[in-house]
């Protein structure tokens, strides 16, 4: 081996791709506990038996009830996945939950939309929720959330959570930090005596009927979205709260997006999760707008990888529906899977498949070092939320209510918190969300171009893929954008006075 120093090998590890940039497995082998690969295993495992047992005989006629009433909501899926136990099944036994690793739910959601995304896809939304209000820090309404969500989830009329941001002139530019501040919002807190006064209209709020808690993001101040963004949590029943209309979607059906009214709604302080205007924020040393930004990517480093694993389900169905279409086809007086142009693109499929999943797991190894999950990753947490037994955690609840461990949690992720970490995390998360939508597009289309008139008839369920498909390339902002933050993040993040959407 040719001899280099220390030196030497430091100075060409500085050059770019850096390792903690492009090889986030690889370092994951020596890094993560080995009890994660476990829980992979236990995940992937429950999934494959839910789909047997519930998803597969009802996925078709719960789509057709979708078609034929928009505003149907899928109640019964809703609750047969609470008895599961699957809305507490990722979280923490920290706040109630059963403590199986975050790094688990995308192979598991991998596993639900292989059957059905627009169902899975109530499942992950209500993590989106989860992983929204985590970013907050706020250990006290966190813990009492997540806490009641275990409950409700045990006593057969489980509590949901959403994601509500998006308005009807401001979607993607509240959801990017490079273009956040430019969209023309509606959504206002207005801070009155013991706490604030919402009035906003929310739409596209996915599972927003099915949900109970919902993660409003309004701002103080509509010319400084910047500086003055809020976050706070709304349960059903809160005056001055109330749904609007289902809106009529071609894909993804099982799960509503919803329309969202806040008239005069108040909101005590308590139920506030994070103002960024508060003095320990906006006298911090990387102030407001690095919290707005930070708390924008830690959401979309998670959700995205997310989407990822969805459309890898999406790519995965096309193709294995086709493959069983094919092997059992006759054509030309023998079975279609023996002629070479359709075991050329059923390989073509496969393929697909695997780069797209090996594409949303970087993004997870990477958000497991150094995004959102990364203190729970660490070898002395990992140990202690894993194996220590859940009532010692029930014991330990109240100190969850101090200050202290708020500022702490934000301390970390936050005020310690790297643009490199950051870069890297969000970076990742868009080259997920971009490649899993366009291989699993892909799949979809080959998988009709394959099957022909066949692929259209609903019983077969091709058809359906390519309407899921669709929603996953504009969901989570539309692949452009992701791609312009790719380029702020990892592209460009090494050259000076880049001006971007010019």
């Amino acid at each position: 081996m040719r001899y280099i120093s220390t030196k030497e090998k430091k100075m060409f590890l500085e050059q770019r791709p850096w390792i903690s940039e492009a090889f986030n497995s690889l370092q994951s082998i020596h890094t993560l506990p080995r009890s994660i690969y476990h829980d992979v295993e236990t995940a992937i495992a429950i999934a494959r038996k839910f789909n047997k047992e519930v998803l597969e005989p009802i996925y078709l006629s719960e789509e057709l009830k979708c078609m034929q009433d928009h505003n149907y909501l899928a109640w019964d899926f809703v609750k047969k996945a609470g008895e599961w136990r699957f809305y507490s099944l990722f979280v923490p036994k920290l706040f109630g939950g059963q403590g199986l690793n975050f790094f688990a739910l995308y192979p598991f959601m991998e596993e639900i939309a292989s059957v059905c995304p627009g169902l899975g896809h109530i499942i992950f939304v209500h993590y989106l929720g989860i992983a929204t209000l985590f970013p907050s820090m706020n250990a006290r309404i966190i813990n009492k959330v997540l806490r009641d969500v275990a409950k409700s989830e045990k006593e057969g009329t489980p509590r949901l959570l959403d994601l509500t941001i998006t308005e009807p002139e401001a979607g993607t530019d509240v959801q990017e930090p490079i273009i956040y501040g430019k969209g023309n919002i509606n959504g206002t807190a207005t801070k009155v005596k013991g706490g604030y006064i919402i009035n906003a209209r929310k739409i596209f709020i996915s599972n927003g009927h099915l949900s109970y808690w919902h993660i409003v993001n309004v701002w103080e101040d509509k010319k400084n979205q910047r500086e003055t963004a809020l976050q706070c949590v709304i349960p059903n029943g809160t005056k001055g709260f109330s749904f609007g209309r289902c809106e009529k979607k071609m894909g993804n059906l099982a799960s509503t997006a919803s329309e969202l009214i806040f008239e005069d709604c108040f909101v005590p302080n308590e139920w506030v999760s994070m103002r960024v205007q508060d003095p320990g924020i906006k006298n911090s040393k990387k102030g407001p707008y690095w919290y707005t930004h930070t708390l924008v990517d830690f959401v979309t480093s998670s959700s995205r990888a997310g989407v990822g694993a969805i459309a890898t389900g999406i790519a995965r169905s096309s193709y294995e529906r086709t493959k069983k279409y094919v092997t059992d086809k006759i054509a030309n007086n023998d079975r279609l899977i023996n002629h070479q142009w359709v075991q050329i693109l059923l390989t073509e499929m496969y393929k697909n498949v695997n780069i797209a999943r090996l594409t949303y797991l970087e993004s997870v190894y990477t958000d497991m070092l150094q995004g959102l999950f990364k203190l729970l990753s660490k070898p002395p947490v990992h140990i202690t939320v894993t194996y220590l037994p859940r009532f010692i955690f029930t014991l330990l609840s109240p100190l969850l209510n101090l200050p202290v461990v708020t500022w702490f949690f934000r301390k970390y992720y936050y005020d310690l918190y790297t643009d490199t970490e950051r870069n890297n995390s969000t970076g990742w998360a868009s080259t997920a969300k971009i490649t899993c939508s366009e291989l699993g597009n892909r799949n979809a289309n080959i998988a009709l171009d394959i099957t022909g008139d066949d692929g259209l008839r609903h019983e077969y369920g091709i058809e359906k893929t390519f309407r899921d498909i669709k929603l996953l390339e504009i969901y989570e902002s539309t692949n452009q954008i992701n791609a312009m933050n790719i380029c702020h993040a990892m592209v460009t993040n090494d050259c000076n006075d880049v001006i971007y959407y010019k």
